[in-house]
């Protein structure tokens, strides 16, 4: 069975890891953390790729591209 990782963990992943990523960078990262067949799921989307995750938290202002690469902010993970 795949494993369906909340959005959450990987805005997580982005703080704990402590500089800006590149998209591909993030992805790489994702996969080593989650594995590479991992899917990922928010409160109103599921089953998505590293990519598509990526793709839908930048759409919803929760990734941040700056010119070194994404960042997220505390503030900005839901608390649920």
């Amino acid at each position: 069975m795949t494993q369906s990782v909340h959005g959450h963990q990987v805005m997580a992943l982005m703080l704990a890891h402590g500089k800006p990523l590149t998209q591909d960078a993030l992805v790489s990262l994702i996969a080593q953390t989650f594995g590479d067949s991992a899917r990922f799921h928010t409160c109103s989307a599921q089953g998505l790729t590293a990519g598509e995750l990526i793709r839908f938290l930048k759409q919803k202002g929760k990734f941040i591209e700056t010119e070194q690469g994404l960042v997220t902010l505390q503030a900005l993970i839901c608390e649920h």
